[in-house]
Parts: C-alpha cells; structure tokens; sequence
C-alpha cells in the first residue's frame, strides 16, 4: 500500500468536484438496465441449472452475487440523493432496489448518512461501520470481553458468519438502539413484507428447495462481499482517527478513506466504489463519475492506494493505536507488553 497524504487545504476541492455532482440521467438509466437485466436473467439460468448440476448452480451464484453487489451499489447512490436529480426518484429506485439487496432503504440511507458525518471519529465508532477498539480499551477490558472482540474480529466470522446473519436476518428487523434511526424503523418492515412477498411468489413457482439452493449462496457470496469491500475502505494502517475536539472533515474523507485499485472487471460490478476517498469527501457524485474525477484531477492520485494483495494482510489490523495514530494488530500487544517489562 502506497501513501501520500492528501492536504485539502492546498486545493479547492469543492470547485474541481462540483462538476461531477451532476447525475445523468441516460447513464443511471442505463446503469439500471446493465445490472438488473443481466441479474433476473443469470437467476434464470441458476433455476435451470439445477436439472443440470448444483455445481453448475453454484458458478453461476458468482456473477449474480456481483450484480446484486453492483445493484446495492445503485441503492447505496440513491440514498445520497447522487443517482437521480429527483428525490423522489432517488428514494423510489432505492426502495426497489433494496428488495434484491436484502437491505432496508430508508434505514440504511440513515445509518449510512451517520457514518459520512462521523467516519474516522473516536467517539462516534459502531454506527455504519465495523467496530474498531483502541489498545488502551482493549487493554482494560475483563478476559471475556477480550475473547469476544477477538472472536468477533476473526476474518471468517466477520467477513462470512456476521454478514450472513446481518442482511437475512437481523435487517428484517430494526437492530440499532440509536434515536436518530428510531424514525425509520418502519420502513424496515416494509422491505421485510415485500422480500417476503416476492420469495414467496417465487417459491410457490419452483419450490422452496429449489429457491433456497439458488437464493443461500446468492445472499452468502454478496454480503461477504458487500462487507468487505465498505470495510478494507478505511481499515488500513495509517488512516485517519480522531477526537471531536480535532476532527476535520476533509481530512477523514482523503486520509481515512482509501482507493481500492481493483481489476478492472471487479471495478465494474463494484460500482467504482474503490475510490472511496473521492465519495467520501463528496456522496454526490455518481458512482459512474468517481473514476473520471480521479483521474482527471491527479491531486486525488495522492492518497492511501490499497490492492486485493494489501487489504487480505489488512484483516489482522484490528485495534487503534493513538500514541502511533495507526491500525495495529493483536500480535503489537505481545510487543507492548515486552517493552513495558
């Protein structure tokens, strides 16, 4: 991983990014039917697969799961109001979308707004993120509640078992305890009745095995995904943490925000969401957009680079450092404890 922090105070980044604030509408249109036609058709195919062989059924689980990644992604646009000019039409294809994402709209354009307001704030971790201790909390907590954190930061149950239980079955609810969501909580049970409404209907044509051997993988393969792409985003070693008292804007977007570099067949489905540090520092632009401001404007080639290599040696990174204002991993508490002694 590359670094080269990005001082915003040297540019006028809201005159360079203001012409990329506007959607066109041909290209969301567009956007729409590159994604959703090619994901009702390849489910299509999954059904007649299995005359055929589960294995066949399960290869082609991997290109349905990048569109429905590419669908959220659509979704997660709309709920910053960057996909359509319309508000209305933003929220009507959000909510459409968030039947096949498993994710309540409203809710989650919510929760999702907390975490731009707040991203890289010490005091305001656990809203649309993943929790992140420092060392000296860790350090204070009783033996159980190290074991949790350590359970909870395994790879395999964060970026596997949490996603799974998250967007099947605990978003059919509303799980936060925060007031600000308290508003939108019902229309978490609105995407609830409508999943179950279309599975249902679904069901009733092909049979619940058949619908569960297509549908598991599907939600598996797109929720670990979903997780770990928004996650490796700001979970590298040098981002950017602070308190409220010292916390800037700008800096949290280009520092604690990084650009994925990802082959480009996986920048597709992912909805150029690789340029995080872009969308951070404005949730306007368009999805479409991200890539032709960042290379149009080489001051946002200066940031912190991560490649698929850089964010799987980025899983062990699990705890903040704030003598060294980085992301450490459990193995620098052995190192702690052997300089302290």
């Amino acid at each position: 991983m590359s670094n080269k922090n990005i001082n915003a105070s040297e540019f006028n980044w809201k005159e360079i990014i203001k012409n990329y604030q506007v959607p066109k509408v041909w290209k969301s249109i567009w956007q729409l039917c590159n994604s959703f036609l090619p994901f009702f058709v390849i489910w299509y195919l999954m059904i007649l697969s299995l005359d055929v062989s589960y294995w066949l059924t399960l290869l082609l689980a991997i290109p349905v799961s990048g569109f429905s990644v590419r669908i959220f992604i659509i979704q997660h646009d709309c709920g910053h109001g960057a996909f359509f000019k319309s508000r209305r039409m933003n929220d009507w294809f959000g909510m459409f979308c968030s039947i096949f994402t498993l994710t309540p709209y409203h809710y989650w354009k919510k929760s999702h707004s907390i975490h731009h307001a707040t991203a890289g704030k010490l005091e305001h971790r656990g809203i649309g993120d993943i929790y992140t201790m420092t060392v000296n909390e860790y350090l204070s907590k009783s033996r159980w509640a190290k074991l949790k954190y350590r359970l909870y930061r395994n790879p395999f149950i964060l970026f596997v078992i949490i996603p799974s239980i998250l967007f099947i079955f605990l978003y059919r609810f509303p799980i936060s305890r925060s007031s600000a969501l308290k508003k939108v909580e019902p229309s978490v049970y609105l995407t609830t009745l409508a999943i179950l409404m279309l599975s249902v209907s679904i069901i009733l044509l092909i049979g619940i095995k058949s619908f569960l051997l297509i549908q598991i993988p599907i939600s598996i393969i797109t929720s670990s995904t979903g997780v770990w792409l928004f996650y490796m985003q700001h979970q590298f070693s040098n981002t950017y943490w602070d308190s409220d008292a010292s916390w800037d804007y700008e800096r949290a977007a280009l520092q604690g925000s990084s650009y994925f570099k990802l082959p480009r067949i996986l920048q597709w489905f992912t909805g150029n969401i690789g340029f995080h540090h872009i969308h951070h520092l404005s949730p306007r632009i368009p999805n479409y957009l991200l890539q032709k401001c960042h290379y149009e404007n080489s001051v946002f080639q200066k940031g912190s680079v991560i490649t698929i290599g850089s964010s799987l040696k980025n899983t062990i990174l699990t705890l903040w450092d704030e003598n060294q204002r980085k992301l450490v991993s459990f193995r620098y508490l052995k190192k702690l404890k052997h300089s302290s002694i």
